[in-house]
């Protein structure tokens, strides 16, 4: 065997054996070792392969296939710009603690700033945001070699799942790895039926030096992820003025951790759309922020933040205000730089491990009280506003309320999240929201959402806005070999990005150059796109036409189009506050 396939086998093998279990592989000529290594893993069973031909889109798979169950997922490229496209996903893996392992093939040494074609400098390119990154040596003496090749594949698995150094938090991780000619395996040891003939020289058995280990065995046993301080921490002291925000967050068991605490000390909760909820939680708690007469009257005297608050600017002004103590929960991830303290009014940092404890819950404060009953009041007028037809709160309220149980919701960035907190008033026990807001990009939702509902078995479902879903179009793009998953994706076609109508370019004597550089209409026939890549389309122009097609699970993927008006949002944004201020007189 040649020293390249030994490479590329060995180190996939070792992979494996600590948990991978799902590969992207994007094709390319000096990938082509690990290529083959991951054909044969798939072909054996001891992993599953996803061929994509848009690295972009790749990588978000990856994402897509780590982040419900914090497994790394790993995503092969060859080397040059293909590696560069991978960035968008390593920053949002970064700042969103998903475990993402970074494959990608390179020139040798000598072949380097020598003029050879698709050759860069791509040791180091991902810089501060990935956990670990390791150049391997070139193969060309795999007996002696392979001892380091899983050495690295075991820092690379701790590094991206948190363990290295207990530091708890998941994370991408970059191996690159050099490859000489010749770069297909030897014709004595092709792989047929993904197996090695036995006696093929290189074969991994026990016996083979080039293992190091016996086969069923690790390389090395590694620690669980733990938080470094867990235990440590001291609790947060009880302050019956305290409003809890809780934002985005690594994992669900950090927000189910959050919610717990607010319960225990009776304080009410603004929190951004996520799994799980309780009787604290003030429905579209955002919104009740932005009648800013109404809390001048209400002042919380304390606020805690836990994690990083996304979807407004009502909670930062909150934040601003004079006498309104705040307080910080971190669970100290990295894309923070520590702790979430955009308005720099923190007066108290905490570590998340401050938030266990086993005082009893102590019921709703008087202060609770009074915010949990002028949001019921709220949500009663804001059921009432009238609505024909489908707009995105709406839309996400539909969606909500029409899924079936234990279903999994990828809300897309820009205007689905913060539709539903708006529509949603007491959102459902057994519907789980999921954000892809490490970043908030736009990018690679599509194939996010295809990556997540591959390693669930119940039903998935992805709400996403036009340009979000057209951005990430190539997600689409599955070759007729490849693995599909049942997957419902809703798309609120206001044909461009009408958030920006709700911000201050959207004003009157903005809106001659708004349409162009804001909103940025396609025009793009989106039943038409999908027609191309054979997923079948639908348009819902109803509530009960939508409710129809959401009630139904999907075979395969489908497209749900939801056409709405493009101008409705600055006006329905200025109905609501109008509403919520009258209710709370």
């Amino acid at each position: 065997m040649n020293p390249s396939t030994t490479g590329a086998r060995v180190l996939l093998d070792e992979l494996v054996r600590l948990g991978v279990r799902e590969i992207v592989l994007c094709p390319g000529s000096r990938s082509a070792p690990l290529a083959y290594a991951a054909h044969e893993l798939d072909a054996s069973g001891r992993a599953r392969l996803h061929v994509r031909v848009d690295e972009r889109s790749a990588a978000f798979l990856a994402l897509g296939l780590a982040k419900e169950r914090q497994r790394p997922a790993a995503v092969i490229t060859t080397s040059g710009t293909a590696v560069a496209n991978l960035h968008p996903a390593v920053l949002e893996a970064h700042h969103a603690a998903v475990p993402l392992l970074l494959l990608t093939a390179d020139r040798p040494p000598e072949l380097r700033g020598v003029g050879a074609n698709q050759a860069t400098d791509q040791p180091g390119l991902f810089g501060r945001h990935v956990r670990l990154a390791l150049e391997l040596e070139t193969p060309h003496d795999p007996p002696r070699q392979a001892a380091a090749w899983r050495t690295a594949a075991a820092r690379a698995w701790a590094a991206s799942t948190g363990a290295l150094a207990g530091s708890g938090f998941a994370g991408p991780v970059h191996l690159d790895l050099p490859y000489r000619d010749p770069l297909a395996p030897d014709t004595a040891t092709t792989v047929r039926g993904g197996r090695e003939r036995p006696d093929a020289p290189g074969h991994l058995d026990p016996a083979d030096p080039a293992t190091g280990r016996p086969h069923d065995a690790p390389w090395v046993t590694l620690p669980a992820p733990t938080p470094a301080a867990a235990g440590m921490a001291p609790t947060i002291a009880h302050d019956p003025g305290t409003l809890v925000i809780i934002g985005e967050l690594p994992t669900t068991q950090h927000r189910a951790t959050a919610l717990d605490w607010a319960a225990r000390h009776g304080a009410p909760v603004i929190a951004e759309p996520g799994p799980g909820t309780h009787g604290l939680v003030l429905p579209h708690g955002a919104q009740l922020l932005a009648a800013s007469d109404w809390v001048a009257a209400h002042l919380p005297t304390r606020l805690v933040i836990i994690g990083r608050p996304t979807l407004g600017r009502t909670i930062p002004a909150l934040a601003r205000r004079p006498g309104v103590r705040v307080e910080v929960v971190t669970p100290g991830e990295p894309g923070a730089g520590g702790w979430a303290d955009a308005t720099h009014t923190a007066a108290a940092v905490h570590h998340f491990a401050a938030l266990d404890g086993d005082e009893e819950e102590r019921g709703a404060t008087p202060f609770a009280r009074t915010w949990l009953e002028a949001a019921r009041r709220m949500a009663d007028a804001l059921a009432h506003i009238g609505q024909e037809g489908l707009d995105g709160p709406t839309t996400a309220r539909v969606l909500h309320d029409g899924v079936p149980g234990e279903s999994l919701v990828l809300l897309g960035s820009s205007s689905v999240a913060r539709d539903l907190h708006l529509g949603v008033a007491r959102p459902r026990a057994d519907v789980h929201p999921v954000t892809s807001r490490g970043l908030a990009g736009i990018d690679g939702c599509v194939s996010t959402a295809i990556g997540m509902a591959l390693t669930r078995p119940g039903p998935t479902y992805a709400l996403l806005g036009d340009l979000t879903f057209l951005h990430d179009a190539n997600g689409l793009l599955i070759g007729p070999d490849e693995p599909v998953p049942d997957l419902t994706i809703v798309v609120v076609d206001d044909d461009g990005g009408s958030i920006f109508d709700t911000l201050e370019y959207g004003a009157a004597e903005h809106a001659q150059a708004k349409r162009r550089i804001f909103t940025t209409p396609t025009g793009t026939d989106i039943d038409t796109l999908c027609a191309a890549h054979g997923v079948p389309a639908t348009t819902a122009r109803t509530p009960d036409e939508l409710t129809d097609l959401v009630a139904r699970p999907a075979t395969g993927i489908r497209v749900v189009r939801v056409p709405i008006d493009a101008g409705s949002r600055r006006a329905a944004g200025e109905r609501t506050r109008a509403t919520v201020v009258a209710a709370l007189r």
